[in-house]
């Protein structure tokens, strides 16, 4: 483990001295006010950090392995499901076997929730939980460093910029996830892209497949490298993205300017948003391990497109915003209990549906819609493609 010193997970020796500097660092204990008391913080702000601090001091004060610390969290994550979902469900964990690792890939939505919403499902199955892959693009505090890898993630080097320091890095993260699942029986997860897909297509990027078996010794039958990996394709759905008025904003100004300048801690408040906006009901549906049979990146990477699309829970909320793009409802169903979408049965989602647009300026409405289409046309592909 010392060639991953600088990236991996913190382990339970590391705990202590962690909590005791979270607990110093007035810029957690400033956030979690914020977080915990969104409209009192700013003039009762100065009465409530040290009260804050010490409900944190007494809940942390047992915490003595990662293990522990994650029962914590866990406590946090109840809470959030219980109030801002509807719902959390799963399917195809019964296909799998809890005593041995796997590498989930899912599509990415959102930063924390999706490897949480995974970790959540996993767990409350029998699983271990997880070692997630996290930006160094996201570390931007001391104390999110510190959350994150006493909570089992691992660090992606996103800022590496010379192509020699980016492949050296990427065969280093490729050598870790490899021996965590090989050597350490870990779970691993990780996006199969790079950032949010903010218009909802969920494409897997053949490079992150690629990095994966940069650590393939050579002569090494890229299939059963594959193989070896038991990589496990995860599609996460929510019925609604508290960051989809951001995301359209964003895509906007992209259209429109052709770039967009990403504001200071921009990523902190839409972790923020995500963990504290509503989001539905949400379906995690896990797919098949994949097996052998690929020649290469593209083809490991058009499977999980496959499986992803195939496997996606639809809402009423995607079923509604294709309506409105193409004029017609699709022959599709809805929810875990695969219910026929017919928009007269779901017409409180739909008014909801509209009321969520209709707060947006007019210019971004169109993306909005699109964002929650397009998973509908990736389910349709999919019926035309394999029936």
């Amino acid at each position: 483990m010392n060639d991953f010193e600088d990236i991996r997970p913190y382990n339970d020796s590391e705990v202590a001295p962690t909590i005791s500097r979270l607990l110093g660092d007035g810029e957690l204990i400033d956030a979690v006010t914020r977080l915990r008391f969104p409209r009192a913080s700013g003039p009762l702000g100065w009465a409530l950090r040290p009260l804050v601090r010490q409900v944190l001091t007494r809940q942390l004060a047992t915490v003595n392995s990662v293990h522990d610390f994650q029962m914590v969290v866990e406590k946090y994550m109840r809470r959030m499901i219980e109030n801002t979902t509807t719902g959390l469900t799963s399917s195809g964990l019964d296909k799998l076997d809890a005593s041995r690792p796997y590498l989930f890939i899912s599509n990415h939505r959102d930063i924390t929730m999706d490897p949480g919403f995974v970790n959540w499902t996993l767990y409350h199955a029998g699983f271990n939980t997880l070692r997630i892959a996290i930006g160094d693009n996201l570390l931007t505090k001391p104390y999110v460093t510190d959350l994150m890898r006493i909570n089992k993630s691992f660090i992606v080097n996103r800022s590496a910029k010379a192509p020699r320091e980016k492949l050296k890095a990427a065969k280093k993260l490729s050598a870790y996830i490899h021996h965590s699942i090989t050597a350490e029986q870990a779970n691993i997860w990780i996006a199969q892209r790079e950032g949010r897909a903010k218009d909802g297509k969920d494409k897997t990027n053949p490079a992150v497949v690629g990095m994966l078996a940069l650590n393939r010794p050579k002569g090494r039958d890229f299939g059963d490298y594959i193989q070896e990996l038991s990589i496990v394709p995860v599609s996460i759905s929510y019925e609604w993205d508290p960051c989809d008025g951001a995301k359209a904003r964003e895509l906007y100004l992209q259209q429109t300017t052709g770039e967009y300048q990403k504001g200071d801690q921009e990523d902190v408040r839409s972790i923020a948003l995500g963990i504290a906006g509503q989001k539905g009901h949400v379906h995690v549906a896990y797919g098949d391990v994949l097996g052998r049979d690929f020649a290469d990146s593209d083809e490991v990477a058009e499977e999980i497109d496959r499986q992803v699309w195939r496997h996606q829970v639809l809402h009423p909320s995607n079923c509604f915003a294709y309506q409105q793009l193409e004029g017609e409802a699709a022959a599709l169903t809805v929810g875990a209990e695969q219910r026929p979408f017919v928009a007269a049965e779901f017409a409180e989602a739909g008014a909801r549906f509209e009321q969520r647009l209709l707060a947006l300026p007019v210019e971004h409405r169109d993306l909005v819609r699109q964002m929650y289409a397009n998973p509908v046309r990736n389910k349709l592909a999919m019926q035309d493609a394999f029936g």
